[in-house]
């Protein structure tokens, strides 16, 4: 069996990686299907991201 290869998740909205402190992620909030990522800035600043599954567009 081949182990498993752990994913970076990044920022929706600018690319960042995602860490633990300050960020957040949750599953879109239209489609369900794609991890939403969120870093601190851009948490902060109500940066839009855009679902690349289903083009739902969130602060």
């Amino acid at each position: 069996m081949t182990p498993a290869i752990a994913v970076e998740l990044r920022c929706t909205s600018c690319g960042r990686p995602v860490p633990a402190k300050g960020a957040t992620q949750f599953p879109c909030p239209s489609c369900g299907q794609v991890t939403i990522g969120r870093d601190a800035r851009c948490r902060d600043q109500s940066v839009l991201f855009v679902c690349p599954n289903c083009g739902f567009i969130g602060p």
